[in-house]
């Protein structure tokens, strides 16, 4: 299953594994999980359990039939790295992106120390980035874990934002995602938060996108900051940690 993806930070989603299980409070209103019940209710042959965690062999080689270098949003139904998975599956979603060299593929987890206990059986090419999930102070150890990894870009998504994250430990962190949670039951992102990450990531020197303020209408609320669009990307992220930002105030 791939697609198309209205994610402002990507281009494509590809799910060689769908479905999932909470682990944090981030989780509670899981968009994937809302997703997959209502393909479920449409007849969807891959969500026939719903949010069931499955695997979806056949999928595992799609990227490698795309042409046109993309960047693509590895599992956005599910966690690559849930403890349901089996090693050996994900050693075949990296040697897919390991030969799918003119992608870009972005990973994201809220279990991080996964990533870490496989790292050194991980073959990490350039255009793998690893990112982690944080929501509010008590998951700020996945940044731990995370930087740690020997993937060479390393990102951060601090979405939704459930609460005010001080005094972030940025080294050897090269992206940083804020947004606010979306949806009929979004809990509010302070302003006041989001104005501080964005004042952490400029003295870090670490890009910084502003994926939405959410709520129950984000098109409503939009992602303007003070006035602008923030869309800082890495442009480049390398063993030595070496990156520039886009835009500079």
């Amino acid at each position: 299953m791939a697609r198309k993806s209205n994610i402002e930070w990507t281009d494509m989603t590809w799910n060689p594994v769908t479905g999932c299980t909470k682990v944090s409070p981030g989780c509670k209103h899981c968009y994937a999980e809302t997703m997959a019940k209502r393909l479920k209710a449409m007849g969807s042959r891959r969500y026939v359990e719903g949010f069931k965690l499955t695997l979806q062999p056949d999928l595992l080689e799609l990227p490698l039939r795309w042409r046109t270098p993309r960047r693509i949003f590895v599992n956005s139904m599910s966690d690559l790295f849930h403890p349901g998975i089996p090693d050996e599956y994900i050693f075949q979603v990296f040697d897919t992106m390991n030969r799918a060299t003119r992608h870009q593929f972005q990973i994201l987890t809220k279990r991080p120390e996964r990533v870490l206990s496989l790292d050194t059986q991980l073959s990490w090419s350039p255009n793998i980035w690893m990112g982690t999930s944080v929501e509010n102070i008590n998951y700020v150890d996945r940044i731990d874990d995370l930087r740690i990894t020997s993937a060479h870009t390393r990102f951060l998504s601090l979405e939704p934002l459930l609460g005010p994250l001080p005094g972030l430990n940025l080294s050897c962190i090269h992206w940083v995602i804020v947004g606010g949670e979306s949806g009929p039951h979004a809990r509010p992102m302070n302003r006041a938060w989001v104005v501080d990450l964005r004042k952490q990531c400029r003295a870090a020197k670490v890009p910084f996108f502003f994926k939405q303020w959410g709520g129950v209408n984000k098109h409503r609320t939009g992602r303007l900051l003070d006035g602008r669009q923030y869309d800082e990307m890495p442009v480049e992220a390398s063993r030595t940690h070496a990156l520039t930002v886009l835009e500079t105030e």
